[in-house]
């Protein structure tokens, strides 16, 4: 994992600087920096970064509004840097593709901790979808695939189709949507989902698992507004449920 392609991007060189030498010093030696999202853009065009670290706040366009081309040449790990704490800005950061959001000022060791979090749980999910893995649950019967009609996730080639077509999928909304589709009609709890996918026994932000499910319904649901495969229990949690094709023909 150490030898993880990381880009960092900020406009302050003596952030870059601390982030640089505190994350070699970990032992991480791939690592560039940019101080644009212009420059950031290309970088991600031109290599293939196994974790990315972006500021918000950067001159001329935004982390946000880089964000959306960045996750067109991959899914992997974004890890937002800035100094806005609301929630609005954080759901907003994660509805566009963020992975992790960390404010202003930080301890650079808890960055690194996070980062190190995040390769982990990205490397796992590749290493699962190039090996595959056995299953509890299979609808369909046949390993590793879960056919629910209008769409059908093969967990082996790690791919999501929806009425027949490929649809892109970032690697945590992926993994939480196998965990969904290998114990259907269970009833989980955000922290226990939080704790199955991303293996941390604490719940840092209750956003995280929320914006995940819409990021699947999104994908899933003919109606997102009106899911019919992810549903919220109240008080409770989410489930995946097995719908009836004739309920889904229905106008």
């Amino acid at each position: 994992m150490n030898e993880a392609s990381i880009l960092l991007v900020d406009d302050e060189v003596s952030l870059l600087d601390i982030m640089e030498t505190v994350l070699r010093k970990e032992g991480y030696a791939n690592i560039d920096t940019v101080q644009t999202g212009e420059e950031a853009v290309s970088a991600c065009e031109s290599k293939k970064y196994d974790l990315i670290v972006l500021d918000v706040m950067l001159p001329g366009r935004s982390g946000i509004e880089i964000c959306p081309f960045i996750r067109q040449t991959t899914d992997a790990p974004i890890l937002f840097l800035t100094a806005r704490t609301s929630d609005f800005d954080k759901l907003t950061g994660f509805a566009i593709g963020g992975d992790d959001y960390i404010t202003k000022p930080f301890n650079p060791l808890e960055v690194v901790a996070r980062i190190r979090a995040q390769l982990r749980r990205y490397f796992a999910s590749a290493n699962q979808q190039a090996t595959g893995k056995s299953v509890e649950i299979v609808p369909n019967k046949s390993a590793n695939v879960y056919d629910y009609g209008r769409f059908k996730l093969d967990e082996t080639a790690g791919e999501l189709l929806v009425e027949g077509q490929s649809v892109a999928c970032p690697a945590l909304v992926f993994q939480l949507l196998v965990f969904l589709c290998k114990h259907p009609n269970q009833i989980f709890s955000k922290s226990e989902l939080y704790e199955k996918v991303w293996g941390d026994e604490a719940l840092s932000d209750d956003n995280t698992v929320m914006v995940h499910i819409h990021r699947i319904r999104e994908r899933i649901e003919a109606d997102p507004s009106d899911p019919k495969f992810i549903v919220n229990v109240r008080g409770l949690g989410y489930k995946l449920v097995k719908v009836d094709r004739q309920e889904l023909s229905m106008p």
